[in-house]
């Protein structure tokens, strides 16, 4: 007799591996190995074997097994990586259809660390930044709906904060410590159609 999986507590989250994979993020992946056999990266049969299997896969784990080998991290069409993000008298960023876990480690020492949330799928609607800033700079690009919070313990540090919040849209918490350092989120420039329709609404 099969014994039935238990189930995940309440609290605890998924594996950021274990995501489901959605229909964009396969045409992501698919795009990535027709590139690659178009320069001859892959061969026509490496290039049928993966396309098949990404359109089989249901998690963002699997899909992510199928191009490590054609390109950089950073130029990667999804990222799981859960790892701290730390920088030391530099930049580092963060961008494009990436997963950002539960709770995600900061480190900026004399450095910037670049978020941009406009196409990254957040683990869950409360999202904890525990930061530890030290002369050093974080910088969010947040999309229309997501909240800012800073609670973390400052000193001599500046916060700006221009993004546009709604009532039950997501939260991104950074708590931790800031020395010497500065927090900023923006919201992505609104086009002409955007700005028209959004002041038709609050006059309504």
């Amino acid at each position: 007799m099969d014994t039935p999986p238990r189930p995940r507590p309440a609290d605890q989250a998924t594996n950021v591996r274990d995501l489901r994979a959605s229909d964009a993020d396969r045409e992501r992946v698919v795009t990535v190995l027709g590139d690659a056999l178009a320069d001859g990266r892959l061969t026509l049969e490496e290039h049928s074997e993966r396309t098949s299997r990404a359109y089989a896969a249901r998690t963002l784990g699997e899909l992510t097994g199928l191009t490590g080998d054609l390109s950089p991290e950073e130029a990667q069409p999804i990222l799981v990586d859960d790892r701290p993000v730390s920088v030391l008298f530099g930049r580092t960023r963060r961008e494009g259809r990436w997963v950002v876990p539960v709770k995600l480690p900061l480190l900026a020492l004399f450095g910037t660390v670049e978020l941009d949330l406009r196409e990254a799928v957040l683990q869950r609607r409360h999202i904890v930044l525990d930061a530890m800033v030290l002369g050093g700079r974080i910088r969010l690009l947040v999309p229309d709906g997501v909240r800012v919070d800073v609670t973390g313990r400052t000193m001599l540090s500046s916060r700006d904060l221009r993004h546009r919040p709604s009532g039950d849209g997501p939260t991104v918490e950074i708590c931790g410590t800031l020395l010497f350092g500065s927090v900023q989120a923006r919201a992505p420039k609104r086009t002409l159609r955007q700005r028209v329709k959004g002041r038709l609404t609050r006059d309504r």
